[in-house]
């Protein structure tokens, strides 16, 4: 697995990038639940969604890890360096035209979600893992955890950050990243079918805190 090159994408092949975390989140619960029950035009709104957070990285110009197979991307990882970030220019519009397609319900449920999401506060400065997948047909070849291995070697470069922040919606992922040596710093059940995990791997261990 060490042996797989992890590349660096900052304003490149977004087309690939959608389709690795289109197919990689197809069943994920945050799209299930932001998109509701899938209906015959699933595929194009599940895209849209996915170029939407693609997009916000992109036009920030913030890092995109991703493995090739061959020339083609089989795995990305999407991060937000730390500090503040303001919308690059288009994103607005782009939003905008997005939930106008998905709809106010679709809008609603996922700021319910973003809304939880920001009441965890992390250790400053931190870089976060904004989604993480693999297609399918490489999947269980530990390509997920190679990105994320690379990620949490940089957040230890200069100018080195506390640590690397992620959330996860599938109970499964949950020990996954405590073996990776993540902490479970918030866990709440946002619906009745919809519970989110936010997990912190700090640079200088014992030091994320307590559970909650």
């Amino acid at each position: 697995m060490n042996d797989v090159s992890v590349l660096e994408l900052r304003a490149a092949r977004g087309d690939e990038i959608e389709d690795v975390l289109c197919d990689a989140f197809r069943s994920y619960p945050v799209m299930r639940h932001v998109l509701g029950d899938p209906g015959k035009d699933d595929d194009r709104r599940l895209r849209r969604l996915v170029h939407l957070f693609v997009a916000a990285r992109l036009l920030s110009a913030h890092p995109i890890y991703a493995i090739e197979d061959a020339g083609r991307l089989v795995a990305a990882g999407t991060t937000t360096p730390p500090g503040k970030h303001p919308r690059p220019p288009g994103f607005q519009e782009l939003r905008d035209e997005t939930w106008a397609d998905l709809g106010p319900d679709a809008l609603r449920r996922y700021e319910e979600l973003v809304a939880v999401w920001e009441r965890t506060p992390f250790p400053e400065p931190h870089l976060h893992v904004n989604m993480l997948g693999t297609r399918r047909s490489h999947a269980g070849r530990g390509l997920g955890r190679r990105i994320l291995e690379t990620i949490q070697e940089i957040s230890r470069r200069p100018p080195a950050v506390r640590g690397v922040s992620l959330s996860t919606e599938d109970p499964a992922n949950v020990p996954l990243y405590e073996h990776c040596g993540y902490r479970v710093i918030h866990h709440t059940r946002v619906t009745e079918s919809l519970e989110t995990w936010l997990l912190f791997r700090d640079n200088e261990p014992g030091a994320a805190g307590p559970s909650r």
